[in-house]
């Protein structure tokens, strides 16, 4: 079985989409239609921004997700998904591309989002650290046991390879004690603050009232979602998953898992960059990644 994936924020580069807009006109349409929804040209920094521009969250997040979505979309009869997947914002992407939900309802959404993730950043200072080495329940005991200050495993995105997530001091805390338990590394990432942690509440919250008032259908496919890593077709609960979403961890390795017990044999990512086919080789050798 066929499996696309879709990637998160930091899959951003400068030029990223320019060759679809170029050469298909059906890509082109759909940039010039998300220019419009917008209301700024987000293809004038995609293609001829600066590293800056793409790394604002307002930004980076419709960006990401307009790549990923328009990637599919010129595919026409070729893109024939039997389940997928995305990581973070990636999960928008994927809804779109199954048909939960239309284009112009997902960028919507994923503005809507970028911003309010921007808004509980400037809230508190906070930050996320990459943790190298370690098994997964040895990352999330460690966060556990730091009870006065908020820190949360928030990725997992494949063995030996997990992000945590929390206040600054919170991260200093636990990135000192899972060195002191043998990580090969623990270093803070160059993030806006601390995304799928109890931090993003406030952004969880606005966001809430936009997906509920949006209109989801049945995909034409199942959608394995970040939150549990398995696989839905049920509008509503997709909704609420999505909402849920920005405070829980992302459960990738899981969600590769779960798929390749389901019977995907090969997974084709979708968007800028090829950080998920990475992470899939790294959860399992065998399967085909394109």
């Amino acid at each position: 079985m066929r499996a696309y994936v879709f990637p998160g924020q930091g899959a951003q580069f400068v030029g990223m989409g320019k060759d679809l807009y170029d050469n298909s006109p059906l890509a082109k349409e759909m940039f010039e239609k998300a220019n419009e929804i917008l209301g700024f040209r987000i293809t004038d920094l995609m293609f001829d921004g600066t590293p800056e521009d793409l790394r604002q969250t307002k930004v980076t997040q419709p960006a990401v997700f307009l790549h990923s979505v328009i990637s599919a979309m010129v595919l026409g009869e070729d893109f024939r998904p039997e389940m997928v997947a995305g990581h973070s914002l990636g999960e928008f992407s994927a809804l779109v591309a199954c048909g939960a939900l239309t284009f112009e309802d997902g960028l919507v959404l994923v503005s809507k989002r970028a911003m309010a993730m921007q808004k509980a950043c400037e809230k508190e200072p906070s930050t996320m650290a990459a943790i190298i080495g370690l098994p997964d329940e040895v990352v999330d005991d460690v966060c556990d046991s730091i009870t006065d200050k908020i820190v949360v495993a928030a990725n997992f995105n494949c063995p030996g390879q997990i992000v945590i997530s929390g206040s600054i001091d919170g991260i200093d805390e636990a990135c000192a004690l899972l060195t002191a338990k043998g990580a090969k590394r623990a270093l803070k990432l160059n993030v806006g603050g601390a995304f799928h942690s109890p931090l993003m509440q406030p952004a969880a919250d606005e966001l809430q009232a936009a997906i509920m008032e949006t209109t989801f259908s049945i995909p034409k496919c199942p959608i394995y979602q970040n939150v549990n890593a398995y696989p839905q077709t049920d509008p509503e609960a997709i909704k609420m998953n999505l909402v849920a979403q920005l405070t829980a961890p992302v459960r990738w390795t899981q969600t590769v898992k779960n798929m390749i017990a389901d019977g995907a044999t090969e997974f084709i990512e979708l968007g800028p960059g090829d950080v998920l086919k990475n992470l899939i080789r790294k959860v399992d050798k065998n399967v085909t990644v394109g």
